[in-house]
């Protein structure tokens, strides 16, 4: 095809000569030259006209290594995309399962944790910090009110801290929530990446109340067992050095001031015991041996128990008759001791020619056992019986009827509740007398076959 329009254009250029120049030799003989080019061209072009595919193809030909390399480059480009567009809708799904989860985090937790800007506007609060500080649920951001309202004490120390530019600062807040004084440790942190000289602030607000409520009840414990464990010592100490000095010479002084001594020892020995195990009860740490028990028998032991105590006051004791399916599943001893409390106690703040009664009652509709001591003693005033089984809590007006620690009420409240799952309760006339009791759960009927035949 090269060839062809090679000649063709020769030729066609020989035509042309003749045309401008017609009357010289050399002329004339290009005439046939002229007519055969023109032949060939129309020829050729007739050819193309026919099939036009033809310069397609020769343009294909000289063009095809370039496209198919800007093809394939083409190609590359796409893949790349791809990839990158899977990777970052990878990433978008990570971070917003990241926000949920940080989302679900700072909506489950206890303390209140809430955001404001610098217009102190709230951003982000949590339910318990909503909860707390009167805030709307809504998604528009509002302002902290201003006044003595929890939210109000809690934005000027916002304040202080932004203006302050104290990136982490402590405070201690009580507000009253719900007519009720709350502790909470407040933890204010600045946000300085806000790039701003007044920015925001996330403030995280902790209730500590319980916290120092059990902190003031262990000092109050160490003082009072301080101040109990002193006394029965400074006795013993006292009589210990009159035998020693020999103040006391006479045989009948000598045994008396040994007895004092033994008293006081075995207070001392009882006021341990007691603290250990109620110290014990309350960290989980007592060995409970649990077996089916018929109640009755343990009251009946008690009172046997009590009974030369109560004599040596002209008391009397009535103890209820055995009952046949009073079985309960409890450790013998630990409620022994309780019974043994509550009657010792009875006798304490009974005057003498008194009446002490033990009552035994069974619900069977509501799988409940009762155990009351009622006595005819001196009564308890209305305002201090809701403190009757607090540690070392003795009422004042009754101080010169009997000595003690005041915990053996408490330890009957820790064996019932605590260790057993039972209910503890007492009701009191001043000048009357006191009922003191508890409930617990009957044991399973199968139990009730254990002790039957120790009742006959």
């Amino acid at each position: 095809m090269g060839l062809w329009a090679g000649t063709t254009v020769l030729l066609a250029a020989a035509g042309g000569l003749c045309i401008f120049f017609p009357g010289t030799a050399a002329v004339g003989c290009l005439w046939p030259a002229a007519v055969l080019a023109a032949v060939l061209l129309g020829r050729s072009l007739w050819k193309l006209l026919k099939n036009p595919e033809i310069l397609i193809r020769t343009e294909q030909t000289v063009d095809s290594v370039p496209l198919q390399n800007r093809d394939a480059e083409y190609r590359g480009e796409q893949e790349q995309i791809r990839k990158e567009n899977s990777q970052l809708r990878l990433e978008l799904q990570l971070l917003r399962r990241q926000h949920a989860w940080g989302q679900a985090v700072l909506e489950s937790i206890r303390d209140a944790v809430l955001v404001v800007n610098e217009q102190d506007q709230v951003l982000f609060a949590n339910p318990a910090a909503r909860e707390l500080l009167n805030l709307d649920s809504g998604g528009q951001p509002q302002e902290l009110p201003d006044g003595p309202e929890p939210a109000g004490r809690l934005r000027e120390k916002i304040q202080r801290c932004r203006n302050g530019r104290i990136r982490h600062v402590r405070h201690e807040l009580t507000m009253d929530v719900q007519g009720q004084q709350r502790i909470f440790e407040a933890v204010l942190s600045c946000l300085d990446e806000w790039g701003t000289t007044r920015g925001g602030v996330v403030a995280v607000l902790h209730d500590i109340s319980r916290e120092r409520e059990i902190s003031q009840m262990k000092n109050e414990f160490v003082s009072h067992v301080s101040h109990e464990l002193k006394t029965p010592l400074a006795s013993i100490n006292a009589y210990a050095e009159m035998l020693v000095d020999g103040e006391a010479k006479e045989p009948e002084m000598i045994r008396q001031f040994c007895s004092i001594i033994q008293s006081q020892a075995l207070r001392l020995n009882r006021l341990i015991e007691d603290i250990l195990n109620i110290s014990r009860i309350e960290s989980g740490l007592i060995k409970v041996n649990r077996s089916c028990q018929s109640m009755a028998l343990i009251v009946r032991d008690a009172v046997e128990m009590i009974r030369s105590y109560a004599q040596e006051k002209n008391i009397t004791v009535r103890a209820p008759a055995p009952i046949l399916y009073d079985q309960v599943y409890v450790d013998r001893d630990m409620m022994s001791q309780a019974v043994i409390n509550l009657l010792s106690n009875a006798v304490k703040y009974t005057p003498a020619g008194g009446t002490i009664t033990v009552g035994l009652e069974v619900n069977e509709a509501d799988g409940r056992l009762t155990v009351s001591v009622s006595d005819t003693g001196v009564g308890i005033p209305p305002e201090e019986l809701g403190r009757v089984f607090e540690k070392f809590y003795r009422v004042q007006a009754n101080n010169h009827m009997a000595k003690g620690t005041g915990l053996g009420l408490n330890l009957v409240k820790q064996i019932v509740e605590t260790v057993h799952g039972g209910r503890v309760f007492v009701s009191s006339v001043v000048g009357q007398g006191s009922t003191f009791g508890f409930e617990l759960p009957l044991a399973m009927t199968g139990c009730a076959a254990v002790s039957a035949g120790s009742l006959s």
